[in-house]
């Protein structure tokens, strides 16, 4: 029985990233979620009581998601530089591997429909990065930016080259094009 409960809410979330990816949160009704999902309306509401709570299930579900690709193995990394250098291949890959989370995370990244409460628990999740950009300041690896600023600039170019491997044809190598996307940043945050 618990099987099947995790099976339909895992449906419902399934359908909800697929279709808000696909038209926003206010192109998306509830109906359309139930119906791709292949449940009822009640359903839904058993396990979301309203469009917003699920939408803010599903940000808080795949930004942990994200956040835990993006510290795989990083244990085994000794500098600053490869640390970094490993949380953006893991970003990277997390973002071709899973393609509409990515898309949903840019997405709905800052979004009114994301409340505040649910950033902050989010956020409890990314401690790691927060620690490492500090580390990287207070020990002059990179330059004088607010953390803030370092990590979107992070993001937003792990998004482009996201973009720029998943529409090339299968002949370029992926791995190059991810080393040189993390040589660009890496040299816009060193000190020169």
């Amino acid at each position: 029985m618990k099987a099947n409960i995790e099976d339909k809410r895992k449906a419902v979330m399934d359908a909800a990233l697929k279709l808000f990816t696909e038209r926003g949160f206010q192109g998306t009704s509830t109906a359309q979620i139930s119906k791709e999902a292949g449940v009822a309306t009640g359903t839904l509401f058993h396990y979301f009581p309203t469009k917003e709570d699920l939408i803010n299930n599903l940000y808080f579900e795949v930004k942990g998601g994200l956040s835990r690709a993006m510290v795989k193995d990083l244990e085994s990394q000794v500098s600053f530089k490869d640390r970094l250098k490993k949380i953006w291949d893991n970003l990277v890959r997390w973002g071709l591997d899973n393609h509409d989370e990515f898309l949903f995370v840019g997405q709905f990244c800052n979004s009114p429909y994301i409340s505040n409460f649910t950033r902050e628990e989010v956020m409890k999740e990314y401690v790691f990065l927060h620690t490492l950009v500090e580390e990287g300041l207070n020990e002059g690896h990179i330059k004088e930016l607010p953390s803030e600023l370092v990590m979107a600039m992070f993001y937003q170019n792990s998004r482009i080259v996201v973009e720029v491997i998943s529409g090339y044809d299968s002949s370029k190598d992926e791995n190059k094009l991810i080393d040189d996307g993390f040589e660009i940043i890496w040299n816009g945050l060193t000190r020169n």
